[in-house]
């Protein structure tokens, strides 16, 4: 498997791969398979054969630590571009800056001497409430899959292997070490598989990575149903399988399933599974060293194609100008104008004399958290920054919290990694509980928040989420804005009812407390080093908004399938009693109105829709979209299939989607490929799930 390899070239490869294996010792062999240091294998120096170097992650190439501990090196030279969060980057539904993202990731994981970015990751967004979600694109595989694959080519392009994670079903971080996943097997090759498929057959990724749940009883990294019968057998894979950071728990079962390479959070690299006790077993005779041969000859297979042994690989680069560049388009892309009455957006920067920012947001730095998917950014501009970079002296921005965090748990010195395999691997985050003085101190940010409010002729409240809520290893326990946010807004909505809604973070939050008073609304998720630069220009109509909601906003956590009808976190077991019915999917299904659909997103032009043709030889749909406003913008026509009549499936499901600019007044046709096209279904073109605009 690979990206442009042919056969040829593979029997090639696999053969000199088998004439290496033959020439290694049975201590060499196991040293390749399993992690000598947290984030490295063994390399075989008499033979020429590097160690391969590991790094997470999906938003930029991780900071260093210490070989066997969780402590940071410190040095200045692993400061990275920090770039958008997955779920950013599905909001802009655009496959070339998905491309440009792995690409970047790609040159400086190569620049900073990395062969495996654990990245990007897949895993269907099946509840709000999963604490990665930020991490991963969509509720649908479909938009998924095109995305990612995109990414994945740009990350290899530069001698780098993209890890696809979490290979699968993994949709929770609550007791994600143990929780055993109970699926219609269907559902899973519909909904939770395709993305995966698509990563290696469209995307080429030259390694995955397996799961820490189980599914059907047996932990990812060694089910014989998911690694051999459908990776393997069924999908043809011939890539390195490696597994998550401590979720091989069996020798004999992972010695004899399709895994390549375990790795762990502990330093007792010779007591991993794959290590000493594989090397007992194998000079007893309980397990046979050919299963070794199969998964070594992978690895040299990869190190082929990233071009490790020839000499002729690329030397990357990184905290480029253009990466940063890079960074900036994808946040434009990124951000979702989700309300906008009366015109209150764009803000004429002519007409700014006094502008207030309420929200801990506004200031906040967010590239430090969220688990493995914490970078040491260059630099991230705030927007508070970036507002005031935009205005310039003759504007007066000024800024105060309005709410605040709760009490600082004390530090215990060690990395949150070196206990994340304790508890189940993670857990449901409960309230804090409020003491008397945090409760008061809260109560004075607000008042002054309020105070000022009324002094500023122009208010804009930046709050949200940050990454005690959107972190690997918790799940949200709700979706209610944390920090007494809700009651902020609505005072401050209160005495300045044009006042500007801004939200970052990387899932929905229930917004009914307010949302009738806010005229306004802009989300953000977590843009990178540029998302505060990106926020002003919306803000200031320098860029005209063109992001569309990857996933469903539901009004709350229990109008999700997950919570509805299936279980979410679950106990020892997890039932997907919802079947098909994820995201958008219950909703259109069950008539659930929620808070913003599916694929919606506004701007500040119009667009027309005329001419639907269906084309099933070529698989297109055409159509001519026209821009009616007075501003350029872009479009995306999103084409969706529609359910037979009484047929026992979703009503509408996204089969293609294809992204426009075009200029004031411009019209242009647009044809949207869609794979799957049949002429005995009937399909819908519009600019979102639910305004449909010709079928």
């Amino acid at each position: 498997m690979g990206a442009c390899i042919n056969s040829d070239s593979k029997s090639e490869m696999k053969k000199k791969a088998d004439e290496i294996v033959r020439k290694l010792t049975l201590d060499e062999k196991i040293g390749m398979i399993h992690g000598v240091q947290l984030f490295q294998t063994k390399g075989v120096e008499r033979l020429g054969i590097s160690p391969l170097r590991m790094s997470d992650g999906p938003m930029g190439v991780r900071n260093e630590f210490e070989p066997a501990h969780w402590k940071t090196i410190g040095y200045s030279d692993d400061y990275v571009t920090y770039l958008p969060c997955n779920s950013a980057l599905a909001s802009t539904w655009n496959r070339e800056l998905a491309k440009t993202t792995g690409s970047v990731l790609g040159e400086e994981a190569r620049g900073r001497g990395k062969d495996v970015i654990l990245a990007p990751g897949v895993n269907i967004k099946r509840s709000p409430l999963c604490g990665r979600n930020f991490e991963y694109f969509s509720e649908d595989p479909y938009l998924t899959g095109e995305l990612a694959s995109a990414y994945i080519q740009g990350v290899q392009q530069w001698d780098v292997a993209a890890c696809v994670k979490h290979f699968a079903a993994n949709n929770q971080e609550t007791e994600r070490l143990w929780v055993d996943v109970e699926i219609d097997e269907s559902v899973l090759r519909d909904i939770y598989l395709p993305a995966f498929y698509d990563a290696v057959k469209k995307g080429g990724s030259y390694t995955i990575m397996g799961a820490y749940n189980k599914l059907y009883g047996e932990h990812c990294c060694q089910s014989d149903f998911l690694l051999r019968k459908v990776l393997r057998e069924e999908w043809g894979y011939d890539g390195v399988v490696i597994s998550d950071w401590g979720a091989v728990h069996d020798t004999e079962k992972a010695a004899n399933s399709e895994l390549d390479i375990e790795m762990s959070v502990t330093p007792d690299f010779d007591d991993y599974f794959l290590a000493n006790p594989l090397k007992q077993k194998i000079e007893a005779d309980e397990i046979d060293e050919k299963v070794i041969d199969e998964k070594v000859a992978r690895i040299l297979i990869l190190m082929m194609r990233l071009h490790m042994l020839d000499g002729k690989r690329k030397t990357g680069a990184y905290n480029t100008p253009e990466h940063r560049k890079a960074a900036l388009e994808v946040a434009r892309e990124s951000v979702v104008l989700l309300k906008n009455e009366d015109h209150r957006l764009p803000l004429c920067k002519e007409k700014l004399h006094r502008v207030l920012l309420v929200g801990e947001n506004a200031e906040c730095i967010h590239s430090n958290g969220g688990g493995s998917a914490e970078i040491k950014a260059l630099y991230e501009i705030s927007p508070l920054m970036g507002l005031k970079m935009h205005l310039g002296g003759n504007v007066e921005v000024a800024y105060t919290p309005g709410y605040c965090r709760e009490e600082k748990q004390e530090e215990t010195g060690a990395n949150w990694q070196e206990k994340s395999l304790e508890g189940g691997g993670g857990a449901t985050k409960e309230a804090a509980q409020i003491s008397r003085e945090l409760a008061k101190k809260r109560q004075e940010l607000r008042e002054k928040a309020v105070r000022l409010a009324k002094e500023y002729e122009t208010v804009i409240y930046v709050g949200g989420l940050n990454h005690d809520h959107d972190s690997e290893g918790n799940d949200r326990k709700d979706m209610k804005l944390p920090y007494e946010q809700d009651e902020l807004i609505r005072e401050l909505l209160t005495v300045k009812p044009d006042m500007i809604v801004v939200l970052i973070g990387g899932s929905p939050v229930e917004m009914g407390a307010w949302i009738d008073q806010a005229k306004t609304l802009v989300w953000g998720w977590y843009a990178g080093m540029e998302g505060g630069n990106a926020l002003a220009e919306v803000l200031l109509g320098e860029v005209n908004p063109s992001g569309k909601l990857p996933e469903t906003f539901y009004k709350t956590h229990t109008d999700c399938s997950a919570h509805a009808l299936g279980e979410f976190p679950g106990g020892k077991t997890v039932a997907y009693k919802e079947g098909r019915y994820v995201g958008y999917r219950y909703n259109e299904k069950f008539g659930v109105e929620p808070q913003f659909p599916f694929g919606f997103g506004l701007s500040y032009t119009t667009f027309a829709y005329r001419d639907m043709e269906t084309d099933p030889e070529n698989r297109q749909i055409r159509c001519y979209v026209k821009n009616t406003g007075s501003v350029d913008g872009s479009e995306t026509v999103q084409v969706y299939r529609l359910a037979k009549d009484g047929e026992d499936a979703p009503v509408k499901e996204l089969m293609g989607f294809e992204k426009v600019f075009l200029k004031a007044g411009e019209e242009k046709q647009v044809c949207v490929a869609v794979e799957d096209l049949t002429p005995d279904r009937a399909y819908v073109i519009g600019s979102s799930l639910t305004d449909i605009r010709l079928s």
